[in-house]
């Protein structure tokens, strides 16, 4: 193995903005989905909302000095629609605007690459009222003023702009991504329809990041597939699985039409979305110049019987290990199920650092496109220590090892541009508020108790900053 990284290779570590900033409804923002999603959970699980989250809307500069003392040359972020455009119309608030200004000028007066995601779950409440959210192909519309004027705003710092996060992930648990309206729950068509809406609008993103001299690519929630046995029809399920929660998304980004297996299953099953005419040329003449991978485990398949009920992905609320809700099934194409060949987290989530490796291998025959890592990370109960200490060990053994993964793959020819592991700092996770933490920085607040947000730095921090300043070299 070829010992360093590239000399130009991007470290860093990402977050989003609904996750980190708080201030969720100070100077002229408007609440997001996720806004109200967070104070819903909040209510019915404990988890803390997304009124204050980590406060970072405050404490940039603070954590943009802790990100320069740990080396990075990159961050990854993302743009709150709602702090730009408050009812998701074409009105711009200005504080807003400046904030992203103040946060790009403070990275970039640090030699951090500023990395912007256009699109992460936040998606204006106005626009949820207003017609649906992204039930509606309306919504197109209102991303295009967002995108062209964000783009066009900050054309002259950004060389990469990552598009939309994650659409796989919004498939399978669609109510906790977007705001979906009760009625609508049980009609699972809408579920691809959503993603399809949101396809154009990648499309479109990239056409004005390529018009601003910019690349542009997805960020997906990216997991290989593996077949539980030998059995040629667990083989057949595991490629059914990966053509319909891996290349069904894909395709479109980098060849421009949606993979025709997946399609045809979603057509027969009454699934697939309504495509209107011009769609399909609309995502060939936009192609996506690199792929974001957010990677945190892989996942495994069987056959399924015809006879079966069709299932969504599951998932585990308490972080005790054995507690996930159950597997997503598809009847007569594929079952998901957990591999007892690898250990998990807490929350069941595999461990597979080779998988990664299988990724990029994987993908980069598929494609031919570089790719940056803006997600991968370990969610633990991490825990503060009478002396004002994380000893995150396992994040460490996390980390280092999807590294060298990495390297593996890049000393094979895959081009890699960077590495941003999920989060640099703690923030309000998804599904589990602050009780699963994944930061290389602690944030000292409860669910119930938001505090000061001190920040206090992890073992895993003094870990990264040794391993950035050997380009990779030193992992120990």
């Amino acid at each position: 193995m070829k010992k360093e990284f590239p000399k130009d290779f991007l470290w860093g570590a990402a977050t989003s903005a609904y996750q980190v900033e708080g201030a969720a409804e100070l100077d002229g923002k408007g609440l997001s989905q996720q806004d109200v999603i967070n104070r819903e959970r909040h209510e019915k699980f404990g988890f803390a909302d997304a009124s204050i989250a980590s406060d970072h809307y405050h404490k940039y500069k603070e954590d943009i000095a802790l990100f320069k003392e740990m080396g990075f040359t990159s961050y990854r972020f993302s743009i709150a629609w709602t702090r730009i455009f408050p009812n998701g119309d074409d009105v711009v608030n200005e504080e807003g605007v400046q904030f992203y200004r103040n946060l790009i000028k403070e990275l970039k007066d640090n030699g951090i690459e500023p990395i912007p995601t256009l699109y992460h779950y936040d998606l204006p409440w106005a626009l949820v009222e207003k017609y649906g959210g992204w039930l509606s192909r309306e919504v197109v519309k209102d991303f295009e003023v967002f995108a062209k004027y964000v783009i066009n705003e900050f054309k002259d710092d950004i060389k990469y702009w990552i598009t939309i996060n994650e659409q796989s992930i919004i498939v399978q648990y669609w109510t906790q991504k977007c705001y979906i309206l009760p009625e609508y729950q049980d009609n699972n068509q809408l579920r691809y329809q959503i993603n399809h809406h949101m396809n154009l609008c990648q499309a479109i993103a990239v056409k004005y990041a390529h018009e601003a001299g910019a690349l542009a690519g997805p960020a997906l929630g990216y997991a290989p597939v593996y077949a539980r046995t030998c059995k040629p029809e667990d083989q057949l399920a595991a490629l059914n699985a990966n053509d319909l929660r891996n290349t069904y998304y894909l395709d479109v980004y980098f060849r421009g039409y949606y993979n025709v297996a997946a399609l045809t299953y979603l057509q027969q099953a009454n699934l697939a979305p309504v495509i209107e005419e011009g769609d399909e040329a609309l995502f060939a003449a936009n192609l996506s110049d690199f792929f974001a991978i957010n990677y945190y485990d892989s996942q495994c398949a069987h056959a399924c019987p015809e006879g079966a009920e069709r299932a969504w992905s599951g998932y585990n609320l308490s972080g005790k290990k054995g507690d996930m809700s159950g597997f997503e099934t598809h009847p007569g194409f594929y079952q998901m199920c957990p591999n007892p060949e690898l250990r998990t987290t807490d929350w069941d989530w595999a461990i597979d650092p080779i998988g990664l490796e299988y990724v990029y291998r994987d993908l980069y025959t598929r494609y031919r496109v570089p790719f940056m890592i803006t997600e991968n990370g370990l969610g633990a109960h991490d825990e503060l220590t009478a002396d004002g200490k994380i000893h995150d060990d396992y994040r460490i053994d996390y980390l280092r090892e999807h590294i060298q993964a990495t390297k593996r793959a890049m000393d094979l020819g895959v081009e890699v541009l960077g590495y941003m592991p999920w989060s640099a700092i703690d923030l309000l996770s998804t599904s589990n508020g602050y009780k699963k933490r994944y930061g290389l920085v602690y944030v000292d607040r409860t669910d119930e108790d938001p505090k000061e947000c001190q920040r206090i730095r992890k073992d895993s921090f003094y870990w990264y900053q040794k391993a950035i300043a050997s380009n990779g070299t030193d992992l120990d």
